[in-house]
């Protein structure tokens, strides 16, 4: 057996080229081929082969124990509902069990590893719940955890670095939720764990390519994050830390409307980037203040330069354009830094004004915090048009839309959901700006697919 390194990245390094590790990948990476959707066997003739790879993964789990003392009890029982679940025939799998052992967030320890094993989708990656493996390191700095100890708490908040993963993580995916595993029923969730390499890295990549495109001349502070994956690792933690708890507080509509419902794209839009631009207010605080906590107060500066340019040069323009509701969130910062004169696109050159910068960015986010708090006092549909309204008094809508006319072009007698129909995939295109950037910046962003920490520039 591998002798065991008391050492974080020398144990990490290892497990990488560990004979157990490259068996189980390999093992889980066929037996997803055996899998339909819903994670069950496709077909029962392949019963024996996916008995034989369950096998081969168990065997690996046990080898890999003594690495991991501190999941021991989650992976113990991981192999007991891999043992249940061959022995029901591989029917719709249920690994509720194990979720509810594994609990990263009591275990935010800097250097921390755990291996990860579930039929789980993987967020904007695959959609099958099929058997995915992670090898995953716990990032954990010293004022990360003061700050979250202090007035960020986050309970829930585990971040992440990639060490190896199977394939529905070689992909967008850079998140590992527990909702996403194949359960029985559904618990109180008790944590959310994000990757911030890989967060770090795209951006930098992105970055790097918009603002040589755009002619953008970076201020030598946040031209820092392009040459330093740490330090933009710990930027995307803070945000995160503060983005994460933020779905929870504030003046919100009455039902926490993120959760299982279908409404209007732009909702979420607004929602997602409400918790952006409230990590963007808080980390003007703390930058405000660098005596209390040099690092916080330097990171804090770096999160707000990293809301505003993944905003407008990543968010807006990857993905689809159907119900693209982060892309949207990154056009309508842009559209209202611009019509609020602190961003300039002149003479085929982009130019910011950053003195004015904090103080135009925090009134988008008040503007959002505004129509939230006259929610409760508005019927449910009176809500959407006022959001309606906040969106498209800064971004173009379709001139095909329903909803650009009016209300009166509504069926507002209709159930909610026939309203929701009449919002278009894409109810706000790209502006000339973005359709030009978006076709010198595609592969790029292609590029970034399944990139982490270990992969960037």
């Amino acid at each position: 057996m591998t002798q065991i390194s008391h050492n974080p990245q020398a144990t990490a390094q290892m497990l990488t080229t560990h004979e157990a590790w490259l068996a189980l990948k390999a093992s889980a990476s066929e037996f997803q081929s055996l899998q339909s959707k819903d994670g069950s066997l496709a077909e029962a003739v392949m019963r024996p082969r996916a008995g034989e790879l369950i096998g081969t993964i168990v065997a690996a789990i046990d080898d890999l124990l003594p690495h991991f003392p501190h999941d021991a009890t989650y992976l113990q029982v991981l192999i007991a509902d891999l043992k249940k679940w061959e022995a029901s025939g591989f029917g719709a799998p249920d690994f509720l069990d194990a979720l509810l052992e594994f609990q990263p967030q009591t275990q935010r320890e800097d250097g921390l590893l755990h291996l990860v094993l579930f039929p789980m989708y993987t967020q904007n990656g695959s959609t099958n719940r099929h058997l995915e493996a992670v090898l995953v390191q716990v990032i954990w700095p010293d004022f990360i955890a003061q700050l979250e100890a202090g007035s960020y708490s986050n309970a829930l908040f585990v971040p992440l670095r990639f060490i190896d993963f199977t394939a529905g993580y070689d992909t967008n995916s850079a998140v590992l939720f527990p909702e996403s595993v194949a359960i029985r029923e559904t618990p109180s969730f008790t944590w959310g764990a994000i990757f911030q390499d890989r967060e770090a890295a795209r951006f930098r990549k992105v970055l790097k390519e918009a603002a040589a495109i755009t002619n953008l001349q970076l201020p030598a502070d946040a031209a820092q994050l392009l040459t330093d994956q740490q330090l933009t690792e710990e930027t995307f933690i803070m945000w995160d830390l503060i983005h994460d708890r933020t779905h929870m507080r504030g003046d919100l509509p009455f039902d926490p409307f993120m959760i299982k419902q279908r409404m209007p794209f732009f909702l979420y839009s607004l929602e997602e980037l409400r918790c952006d631009l409230t990590a963007f207010r808080e980390s003007m605080k703390i930058a405000a203040n660098p005596a209390s906590d040099p690092k916080a107060a330097q990171t804090a500066k770096l999160v707000q330069y990293a809301v505003i340019f993944d905003r407008i040069f990543r968010f807006a323009i990857t993905g689809n354009r159907v119900r693209n509701y982060d892309g949207l969130g990154g056009q309508l910062l842009f559209a209202w830094m611009h019509q609020h004169h602190v961003l300039h696109w002149t003479d085929t050159k982009l130019s910011i004004d950053w003195d004015q910068v904090p103080e135009v960015v925090a009134a988008l986010g008040d503007a959002i915090d505004e129509l939230y708090w006259k929610s409760i006092d508005r019927p449910k549909l009176a809500h959407w048009l006022a959001a309606y309204e906040l969106v498209s008094a800064t971004v173009t809508p379709n001139p095909a839309s329903a909803w650009a006319k009016g209300p009166e072009a509504l069926p507002l007698n209709a159930p909610l959901r026939e309203i929701t129909d009449q919002v278009l995939d894409d109810e706000f295109p790209l502006s000339m700006f973005y359709e030009a950037l978006n076709k010198k910046m595609a592969a790029v962003i292609e590029s970034t697919r399944g990139m982490t920490g270990a992969t960037s520039i």
